[in-house]
């Protein structure tokens, strides 16, 4: 009789568990948060150097009218923006993390689209009769001259360009994106994580004065509070673009 060996059982080796995606936390967010702003800060300031220097003169006057023209603003805030996303991207790509869930890039409800819009323009309602009471101008001069400049450039379009989309999409993504969704799982929490993220992105703002300061950063609070009951950024990035648009409008209207 023929007799055969039973088959050794094949060992399986146990499953390794995939790593659960990771979170920056506080200082992470932090960190990474600089690097983002650097690389934006890089971005916008190649545009400013390449106008400088194809302007071939180095007077201080001249290099200063030419660096707060239409035109190198607009094309540095554009610039800005891919510099922004890139940054994220290489900050997010050790976490495991899609890029669109991380930031919350994500569209919400009607409902809530125009909840953030009754709110927000209630909010600038109230800066501005708290400006006509205080007799200040409802905006401020720095988007006048700009819009002037640009306009005498041609560039008036590209102005609404980067103010309206490359601008709120770039700031957005920084501020109530990567920092709120880092800092809120952090032990600041969601109130600590809307506070601080409003504060860096109104300190981007440095070409105000104390008054649009503070309006700022109060519109800051706003969209971070939507960003934590919506979860959704591309709901901020929205709003903030159809303020810098009214403003715009508001600015030109008014400078005739």
């Amino acid at each position: 009789m023929d007799s055969f060996t039973p088959a050794s059982p094949i060992t399986v080796p146990p499953a390794i568990p995939d790593q659960p995606p990771r979170v920056w936390k506080f200082w992470g967010t932090a960190l990474w948060g600089l690097f983002i702003f650097a690389a934006m800060f890089v971005g916008q300031l190649t545009v400013v150097a390449y106008f400088v220097l194809r302007h071939g003169s180095f007077d201080v006057a001249e290099a200063i009218r030419v660096v707060g023209g239409g035109l190198t603003i607009s094309l540095s805030v554009m610039m800005g923006l891919p510099a922004v996303v890139l940054a994220v991207w290489i900050a997010i790509r050790p976490t495991r993390t899609s890029f669109a869930d991380y930031l919350a890039l994500r569209w919400t409800s009607w409902r809530n689209f125009l909840i953030g819009v009754v709110a927000l323009a209630a909010l600038v309602g109230c800066w501005d009769l708290l400006s006509r009471a205080l007799g200040r101008e409802i905006q401020p001069g720095f988007m006048g001259e700009v819009l002037k400049s640009a306009q005498t450039d041609g560039a008036l379009w590209l102005l609404v360009v980067a103010f309206c989309i490359a601008a709120p999409v770039s700031e957005e993504i920084l501020a109530r994106g990567f920092l709120y969704r880092g800092w809120s799982e952090s032990r600041l929490g969601v109130a600590g994580a809307i506070f601080l993220s409003s504060l860096a992105w109104t300190s981007l703002h440095l070409q105000y004065d104390w008054f649009f300061f503070g309006e700022v950063f109060s519109i800051g609070l706003l969209l971070g509070y939507l960003r934590y009951r919506t979860s959704s950024t591309w709901l901020t990035i929205v709003l903030h673009g159809i303020n810098n648009l009214a403003a715009t409008i508001q600015t030109f209207w008014l400078a005739g």
